[in-house]
């Protein structure tokens, strides 16, 4: 079975951009181009989390929902989220409403704020586990580097952040451009990473 299939354009694309409507721009525009903004950065990782154990396209459907919800994933607004906002998101039927979820995007919003404090990026930290460039997309799950990131991010405290999620945010932020060989956006992505200009 090939990797690729076509898209609306007849030009190939990724398998799996073919599972929804909605996947075709997020495909082409976002899925693996590199990211340093640290607002972007957390809130990919946090809708990873919610992710767990549900597809990405009901996330997705649902990202404009948890960016009002989450006050556009500001980091130090949703440090101070207390008891009255896990109460008030538990009621928000546009997100899962998931209170393990939920209470574990404020506890690593905390954690950021703190790893910013004493290292002065978040995107720099996250950064550091990129992989050397490997020859063609994977087909896993997780990879060394995003075992290594899950370890140490739960030894700091951060939670909903297992190797699967990582690994998942690793391609969705182009820590990795895991585009399939064939596909028109690999290049375009490969491109961009080389122009990045990492976090440090």
């Amino acid at each position: 079975m090939s990797d690729t299939v076509p898209g609306p354009d007849g030009r190939p694309r990724c398998r799996w951009h073919a599972a929804a409507p909605d996947f075709l721009v997020y495909h082409d525009s976002e899925w693996g181009f590199p990211v340093g903004d640290e607002r972007r950065l957390f809130e990919k990782l946090s809708l990873e989390g919610f992710q767990s154990g549900l597809s990405w396209r009901t996330i997705l459907a649902k990202r404009e929902n948890f960016r009002a919800a989450f006050h556009d994933f500001d980091i130090e607004r949703v440090a101070r989220f207390g008891a009255r906002d896990v109460a008030r998101l538990l009621k928000s039927e546009g997100i899962i409403r998931h209170r393990g979820k939920i209470e574990a995007v404020i506890n690593n919003a905390q954690r950021a704020r703190e790893m910013i404090a004493r290292e002065g990026s978040l995107a720099a930290f996250l950064w550091r586990y990129e992989p050397e460039a490997l020859p063609r997309p994977q087909t896993v799950s997780t990879s060394a580097e995003s075992v290594a990131l899950s370890k140490e991010l739960k030894k700091r405290g951060w939670r909903f952040v297992g190797p699967t999620t990582v690994y998942a945010f690793m391609q969705a932020m182009g820590l990795v451009n895991d585009h399939a060989t064939g596909c028109i956006v690999r290049a375009k992505v490969e491109a961009a990473r080389r122009a990045f200009r990492r976090p440090g």
